[in-house]
């Protein structure tokens, strides 16, 4: 009784080692244990939101030191509306609870995004480390810069949603102040904060993605350079249609930080295909008749004619399996 179980083990351990990248190092899977690794990592990225969620509704009502908690820095902008135009007026600045439960789901749904931006290189690995394994080095190299840069420029671009949101609160709240005073929803309230920095945060990508259009060849500086007017009249038009309630801080706001974002990728393009030109001059390949072959020298990879070891099915492989 003992030895199948000694041969069970030892099966599982040495699929787990041929899953293992040490052993692995080109990172070639079948179909199952592509699946497999898919699962893990899913799980482990989960595991990583479900957690940061967890500090996240902590921090809620919690302060760290000298950070104020996250309650206090999600109701900031509330508190800066004159005290004459809340409904507490002076005596503070609190949020509404409508329905029951609404303040355990609105801390619930606060602390769950805090936690999954504190903790956001935890499941973006996982999420690397599933696609890393098949590209090449210098697509990787690639991958990391655009990853890296894609978070940068959304932080960016919720700060300055953050910033500006305050103005845009206390304009559409003064509207018929003489007749109405501001009590605000914690649901309504969280949800207008949460999709303003969402939508500033997705909108600061726009450069990047004109950089790596133009690093592949889609684009060049020169079309960038005709369409310039065209683009930033486009901007103008987008961010007045994407921002909650219309209002002019935000719309000016995001349209003029896009508008500079979009100048910057247009003089990096500028500098990329001056590089590229130079080089092309100097390799002498604007010079070739239209049926002269380039001067590239490509030397095909070999591929590993190592047989695949022998499966219990009789030769077949797991994908034929599946199949």
């Amino acid at each position: 009784m003992a030895e199948p179980a000694s041969g069970n083990g030892d099966s599982r351990r040495s699929k787990r080692r041929k899953r293992s990248r040490r052993r692995n190092p080109d990172g070639t899977m079948t179909l199952i244990e592509h699946i497999y690794e898919f699962r893990r990592r899913l799980g482990f990225a989960m595991l990583a939101v479900v957690v940061g969620g967890i500090l996240g509704f902590i921090w809620f009502s919690t302060k760290v030191g000298p950070i104020p908690s996250l309650g206090e820095i999600v109701k900031a902008p509330y508190c800066a509306i004159p005290a004459g135009r809340r409904l507490d007026g002076e005596a503070g600045c609190r949020l509404l609870q409508t329905v029951p439960f609404e303040a355990f789901m609105t801390q619930l749904k606060v602390g769950i995004a805090a936690g999954a931006v504190l903790l956001s290189p935890g499941w973006l690995y996982q999420i690397w480390a599933f696609i890393a394994p098949g590209l090449y080095s210098k697509e990787r190299k690639y991958a990391l810069t655009f990853v890296g840069f894609a978070s940068v420029l959304f932080a960016a671009g919720a700060v300055l949603a953050y910033i500006l949101f305050p103005h845009a609160l206390e304009l559409l709240m003064g509207f018929g102040q003489d007749e109405f005073v501001t009590a605000l929803t914690a649901d309504k309230y969280i949800s207008f904060m949460l999709s303003l920095l969402i939508i500033f945060g997705i909108s600061f990508e726009l450069p990047l993605l004109v950089v790596m259009l133009n690093r592949v060849g889609v684009v060049k500086y020169r079309q960038l350079k005709k369409w310039r007017r065209g683009i930033v009249f486009g901007l103008f038009v987008f961010a007045a249609f994407v921002t909650p309630g219309s209002d002019p801080f935000s719309m000016l706001g995001l349209a003029g930080a896009l508008t500079l974002l979009f100048e910057l990728s247009i003089q990096i393009a500028r500098v990329h295909d001056r590089k590229k030109d130079r080089e092309r001059h100097d390799e002498g390949w604007d010079q070739l008749d239209d049926d002269e072959a380039a001067p590239f020298e490509y030397t095909p990879s070999k591929v590993d004619d190592e047989p695949s070891a022998p499966t219990a099915s009789g030769g077949r492989s797991a994908t034929d399996d599946i199949t």
